[in-house]
């Protein structure tokens, strides 16, 4: 299993931008499937966006046309570029990684949204 390590989080006000990101260890980061989650207080964890190792993304409905997920296979990181930032994304955004049946968490980065 990959371990994984997000940064980038922080206060930002609405309309504003933030690019969150995702460094994993391991040798076969060019294989695995990588995702941002979110969890706000009181509600699930939901899927942000997916970048799978052929480059194919998808994204929550909520999301769409204001982030976008990449990455860097030669510095096994991925990243999160979150614009037009909106108060309903204040949430702890997790980075995950799957490869056949290894599964990884980050520990988490808080994004909070507020004037």
């Amino acid at each position: 299993q990959v371990q994984l390590v997000e940064s980038g989080g922080g206060l930002v006000q609405p309309g504003g931008s933030l690019r969150l990101s995702c460094a994993a260890s391991g040798s076969i980061f060019s294989l695995y499937t990588m995702a941002w989650y979110r969890q706000a207080p009181g509600k699930e964890r939901e899927l942000v966006a997916v970048i799978t190792s052929g480059g194919n993304r998808n994204y929550a409905d909520s999301v769409k046309g204001r982030f976008t997920i990449s990455k860097d296979n030669a510095k096994n990181t991925v990243y999160l570029q979150m614009n037009d930032l909106k108060p309903e994304d204040t949430a702890v955004y997790y980075c995950y990684a799957a490869y056949s049946i290894r599964v990884s968490w980050g520990q988490g980065t808080q994004v909070t949204v507020s004037s």
